[in-house]
């Protein structure tokens, strides 16, 4: 990196979060913010007022810390901004908004083949294509004089005044982009939405520096660089490439949050065949920083752990509860207490199901191991999908819940199993856009397995998931 600070911004679907970083990659300052859903008229939006107001206090806060040299954007890759000269057209629609059916309907019609675009066709607004769609539908004249912008870049042209489009930020699951031919998909060449696109830039590439209004409402340098960003699992996935265990090697990177997205990092990524990838099981192929398609599968195990649990999802991985949980796990075993999938109906490897406990444990530390081990084989389950071997490194919110790593990695004795520290994540993955030699301040840990035999364990748990599957 350089010899000033870097901030990263990354702004999630459940967070928005900022940190501040020493030249050396040391975390300097964290904030983190609770976004909310916003109404705006005849849908529920994305909360950018109120984003922006946090950013701007929490910049000032940064300005004093540090002399900045440069903001990196990161982004949820549902999100888009419609923008008319110099102002959102629109708000941005929140992707849970549940699309009319007969929108819907005409959508589907219109996208194109997962084959095609490697973009599986997901619920509500998941597919930016069909948030587009709706809001032209709505609103006829968006469909001119408009350019269209990923969340990423969304934020890096709030602070820059520069517009751009990224191809990590499009190549997931939009229906905007083909990843085989790089180029945007036959959709959004007939829906006129690739000529509104913003000018495609690399997510490394600086857009600008920091306008004027900004320097003045937050304090920071005139010359302070603004990135483009990209796509928050693409970040993570740059932070798991650093290290030599995962580097050029055969791997796969579970990124934890909201979403957990398991991304594999082929050796060879010319010989990988998209093919077999399951679009009816949330399978899809995300597009990393350098423009290579990577086999890809996901569920929304984050909101389901905090539908199953309460908001505090800490008490999955926070330090102090980990013996009481593991202790717990044996008799929960015993005992018969299985959740089978899927409290996210639409998402995941099992979106047929209807999430539901068998023998529910009343002892909250067994409750909570319960919930950790449904995790552990959802996960497994997208890894199956995607073909994942070797090795396998977990990073994000719930690495250091020893319960569904421990388990996991019990699940998979093909694999080396690593876990990587909270701060050598996306913020992490961002940095390296600026410097690619930057080393991680500390080292991965190999995961030690569960002594216990899950293996038929996973074998009742995905026939009983099954037959759920059968019968919606």
């Amino acid at each position: 990196m350089r010899d000033r600070a870097t901030i990263v911004l990354d702004v999630g679907k459940t967070l928005a979060k900022l940190s501040l970083w020493a030249p050396d990659g040391v975390l300097v300052e964290r904030r983190v913010r609770p976004n909310e859903r916003i109404r705006a008229g005849s849908y529920m939006a994305l909360d950018t007022a109120g984003i922006e107001g946090w950013i701007a206090e929490v910049l000032r806060l940064f300005a004093r810390l540090a002399d900045v040299g440069a903001i990196i954007p990161v982004g949820h890759g549902a999100g888009a901004a419609i923008l008319r000269a110099d102002a959102l057209a629109c708000p941005p629609l929140d992707y849970e908004e549940a699309m009319p059916a007969n929108l819907r309907a005409a959508y589907d019609a219109e996208r194109d083949t997962f084959g095609d675009t490697g973009s599986p066709a997901l619920p509500d607004g998941l597919n930016l294509g069909a948030q587009i769609f709706r809001l032209e539908q709505f609103d006829p004249g968006l469909a001119h004089g408009t350019q269209i912008l990923p969340w990423a870049q969304y934020w890096s042209w709030v602070l820059s005044g520069v517009a751009a489009s990224e191809v990590t930020s499009l190549g997931c699951h939009t229906d905007l982009w083909n990843p085989l031919t790089a180029a945007p998909s036959g959709l959004a060449e007939r829906r006129g939405w690739a000529e509104r696109l913003a000018p495609l830039r690399r997510a490394g590439e600086i857009l600008g520096t920091l306008t004027p209004a900004w320097v003045q409402r937050t304090g920071l340098p005139a010359d302070t660089e603004i990135y483009c960003g990209l796509h928050d699992s693409n970040a993570a996935l740059l932070a798991a490439r650093s290290f030599a265990e995962i580097a050029t090697h055969e791997s796969t990177v579970l990124s934890t949050g909201t979403w957990f997205v398991a991304m594999r990092s082929p050796e060879d990524a010319a010989s990988v065949d998209t093919s077999g990838l399951d679009e009816a099981r949330d399978c899809l192929i995300n597009v990393d920083a350098y423009g290579k398609p990577v086999p890809s599968a996901r569920f929304m195990g984050g909101r389901e752990i905090e539908m199953l649990i309460g908001l505090d999802t800490r008490r999955i991985d926070i330090a102090p509860d980990q013996p009481a949980l593991l202790a717990s796990l044996p008799g929960v075993l015993t005992g018969d207490a299985m959740l089978l999938p899927t409290f996210a109906p639409g998402f995941g490897p099992f979106p047929r199901g209807r999430g539901r406990w068998i023998a529910e444990p009343g002892d909250p530390a067994a409750h909570r191991a319960a919930v950790s081990l449904y995790a552990a084989l959802v996960a497994d389950a997208s890894l199956d999908l995607i073909g994942t071997k070797e090795r396998l490194l977990i990073e994000g919110r719930f690495a250091e819940g020893q319960v569904f790593v421990r388990a996991l990695a019990a699940l998979r004795p093909d694999l080396r199993v690593y876990v990587g520290k909270a701060h050598n994540d996306v913020s992490y993955g961002a940095l390296r856009l600026i410097d690619a030699a930057l080393p991680p301040v500390e080292p991965l840990e190999l995961v030690e397995p569960l002594d216990i035999d899950l293996a038929s364990w996973r074998d009742r748990w995905r026939a009983e998931a099954g037959r759920m599957e059968e019968a919606a």
